[in-house]
């Protein structure tokens, strides 16, 4: 059997492995992690003919260096405006292709997006935890961090000789400076004041930014009256306000449950492009409603599919 084995020379921080997620989970208190950005980790996997399941590396925007030891293998890369380069040579950042023995890869921040994938021809080895390689960040469970020195494994690994060396770049991969987002669930604790304030921002992302979340700066945003909810369940997206005022927006890595007030939620067909804005990135949020979240989405995935240029 045909094996890949790359040695990682540089990885910046929170570079992980991934797959799709650990679904399920939730409710026994186990965050669902996964890839930052769903849709260019699910268009690197489809690239090269993957389960959506399969293990990856999610980079960000401290890079990464890899030197294969053996190989050949063929890998995809797609997420963010990042520069890719095999020996010294630009590649499509979106795209696939081959390394070989003695290849060196190169992954750096490029003009936009924070987080990007490289994906494998074949099975990469994994540490699974309840059932997935996805890293949490805060407990160190699953596949874990990618570090200095450590080696990365593709069993049955694959040279694709029909595989196409770039991915044309979907409209909506870049990051979006107005976001959607549904109302609630708790809005009824801020003033019509405070959500008119919310809605019209602007906000800037920080650089208080991990796998959990990020906070906001721009208005604050009292809570009217002492709070009486209980501690709840909260999902990637929702936009919880402190006491102090200040906004946060959870994503892969957030809590399974919160007692602050969700003033809204991003509407799923945002989050992707949420997560690829940068600390200091401005946005505004536009308020849709739930049937319009859903019928965007739905149109999204059915026109969503990786294609060759």
């Amino acid at each position: 059997m045909s094996r890949a084995v790359l040695e990682v020379e540089h990885a910046g921080p929170l570079t992980t492995i991934q797959d799709e997620g650990r679904r399920g989970m939730m409710r026994y208190g186990v965050p669902a992690s996964g890839p930052m950005d769903r849709t260019a980790f699910g268009i690197a996997q489809a690239a090269l003919g993957n389960a959506p399941g399969a293990g990856c590396v999610e980079v960000s925007l401290g890079g990464l260096a890899l030197r294969c030891l053996e190989g050949p293998v063929t890998i995809a890369t797609a997420g963010g405006g990042f520069k890719v380069t095999i020996d010294g040579q630009i590649t499509p950042s979106w795209g696939v292709a081959t390394l070989q023995p003695g290849s060196r890869l190169t992954i750096q921040a490029g003009l936009w997006g924070t987080w990007t994938y490289l994906c494998f021809a074949g099975r990469m080895v994994t540490s699974p935890w309840l059932g997935s390689c996805s890293t949490h960040l805060r407990s160190g469970l699953g596949g874990g961090r990618v570090t200095v020195g450590a080696q990365l494994i593709i069993e049955a690994s694959m040279r694709q000789t029909r595989a196409c060396d770039a991915i044309v770049l979907p409209v909506t991969a870049r990051p979006r400076r107005e976001i959607r987002v549904v109302l609630g669930p708790q809005d009824r604790f801020f003033s019509p004041q405070a959500v008119t304030d919310f809605l019209a921002g602007p906000y800037m992302l920080t650089s208080s930014y991990d796998r959990m979340g990020v906070r906001l700066r721009g208005p604050s945003l009292s809570i009217s009256g002492p709070l009486d909810m209980p501690s709840e369940a909260v999902v990637r997206g929702s936009i919880q306000v402190a006491g102090d005022g200040t906004a946060s927006v959870l994503l892969a890595d957030h809590q399974t449950t919160g007692g602050y007030p969700k003033i809204a939620t991003i509407a799923s067909i945002d989050i992707d492009t949420f997560a690829q804005l940068r600390p200091n990135a401005l946005v505004r949020f536009r308020a849709v409603t739930p049937d319009q979240a859903v019928a965007r989405s739905r149109i999204r995935n059915r026109l969503a599919a990786p294609s060759c240029s």
